[in-house]
């Protein structure tokens, strides 16, 4: 008889698991694929949410960020319960909880409601988002079938941010604002149903929650996203500001100092001495930096400055979106084939140079030039995701899974958030000026982070 003991070792064939695995990968997709959506589902419906809460600048700004920034600083915490609970309960935890934001979103009559649910959401993408590679760590122990798994997770998760302009102006458009958070009721059904299926394996020891830790770098994420967001309004000189700045620098260094002499800490620093953990979260970073950021910009250039409806803006964003898709199963399968090394490298090169191409365009530039533009960002930016999730995956052992995935994510979600609110904030004053600069930046980062996967990450497992 197969036992979830034999599972988690390894130690039976594939056919064994295949069953099990295939109902884990489901549910985890599916769940990558919701809290994926709402990254940037949202994006084109700002204007509307602008005329209908009377919501300012940065209280969108906050729509976006209070959801990235939460499910940034709290994924360190869902990779630890991941640890503790078992991946399937964390995440059907997580699941549910989301679901219930989603609901709150919906009905939200106000921009303060809307963004304290948001925040509630974030909490529960927190829980479930590391839980869902663990599980697929613990369904797939065989490295290249693995791969090919998280190629279709990425798929999913990469597929939904990319899309989530164009469903977001379909729903806008036939259901109204609140039918792109009420859609989760359904897509998380689905997940609970594949979820109750999927296999439950608890891996190692049972670790404590470092609560010091999570409270330090939940206080630090705040503070910077705060100093962010604000600093274009408020002025980058303002005391609220300054002080905000500081205790961003402030939380690192005493995030770093705890975490070196708790007894379990919530990140093991160890795992940062293998270059190819460290690459992947410079890769996830600037992939999230740039994405994130720039299609927030791009949604509103589309809507504020050319007039166009969410529909239409949405629908320029298809190109991009079939483009990331595509990539995504292809970069897990070519993972698979060659490793990670090329597909990071040559994802985030592609990707700069997708957004270099809509900045050589320029803001005149017609819609299909737009277009065009996009396709390497959507076919660099999928190939960046699934090679960076396998490569974390195979560095570390089944036990750390849930931590060594939360960090890669929250990598990705800071980068996101900062994204958002750094972009936001040089477009205050000057829309199109801030959106090319904010162009140039994008590119630098994703130039920089190309160099470090080719310096660090060498081969398999390094």
């Amino acid at each position: 008889m197969v036992t979830t003991e034999q599972l988690a070792a390894g130690s039976l064939p594939a056919s064994a698991v295949t069953s099990t695995a295939r109902w884990t990968l489901f549910a985890a997709s599916f769940g990558f694929l919701m809290v994926s959506l709402d990254a940037t589902i949202v994006n084109v419906a700002l204007p509307t949410l602008n005329e209908e809460l009377d919501a300012g600048l940065s209280q969108l700004q906050w729509v976006v960020d209070g959801y990235t920034l939460t499910f940034a600083a709290l994924q360190l915490v869902g990779g630890s319960l991941s640890d503790r609970l078992g991946a399937r309960r964390a995440f059907a935890l997580g699941l549910s909880l989301f679901i219930l934001a989603s609901l709150a979103c919906g009905l939200a009559v106000s921009p303060g409601m809307l963004i304290a649910a948001r925040f509630v959401q974030g909490i529960g993408a927190a829980m479930q988002l590391p839980a869902s590679l663990a599980m697929i760590r613990h369904a797939y122990p065989d490295g290249a079938a693995r791969n090919r798994a998280v190629g279709v997770w990425a798929a999913a998760g990469g597929a939904a941010v990319a899309a989530g302009p164009v469903i977001g102006g379909l729903l806008l458009v036939w259901l109204g604002w609140r039918s792109l958070f009420l859609v989760n009721l359904v897509i998380g059904a689905l997940g609970l149903l594949a979820t109750m299926r999927a296999q439950s394996t608890r891996v190692g020891k049972a670790r404590r929650l470092d609560l010091p830790g999570q409270v330090v770098i939940m206080l630090t994420l705040c503070g910077l996203v705060f100093a962010l967001i604000e600093g274009g309004s408020m002025g980058w000189l303002s005391p609220a500001v300054l002080i905000a700045l500081a205790a961003a620098v402030a939380g690192s260094v005493t995030f770093v100092w705890w975490e070196r002499r708790a007894p379990e800490p919530m990140l093991p620093l160890r795992l940062f001495g293998r270059p190819v953990v460290s690459a992947a979260s410079v890769a996830g970073f600037v992939q999230n930096f740039s994405y994130y950021g720039i299609v927030f910009l791009l949604s509103l250039f589309l809507q504020d400055q050319r007039g166009y409806s969410a529909l239409e803006t949405g629908l320029l964003f298809l190109p991009m979106s079939i483009a990331a898709m595509t990539s995504n199963l292809l970069g897990g399968r070519l993972t698979a084939r060659l490793g990670p090394r090329l597909p990071m490298m040559g994802g985030q090169f592609l990707f700069a140079c997708g957004l270099l191409a809509l900045l050589a365009a320029g803001t005149d530039a017609p819609n299909w030039a737009v277009c065009l533009a996009t396709v390497p960002v959507g076919i660099g930016g999928g190939a960046v995701v699934p090679a960076m999730s396998s490569a974390v995956l195979e560095a570390v052992e089944p036990a750390y899974a849930g931590v060594a995935s939360a960090e890669l994510n929250t990598a990705r979600q800071v980068g996101g958030a900062v994204g958002v609110a750094l972009f936001g904030a040089l477009v205050a004053g000057d829309f199109l000026p801030g959106l090319r600069l904010s162009l140039v930046i994008a590119a630098a980062a994703l130039f920089c982070g190309s160099a470090v996967t080719a310096r660090w990450v060498r081969v398999r497992g390094n």
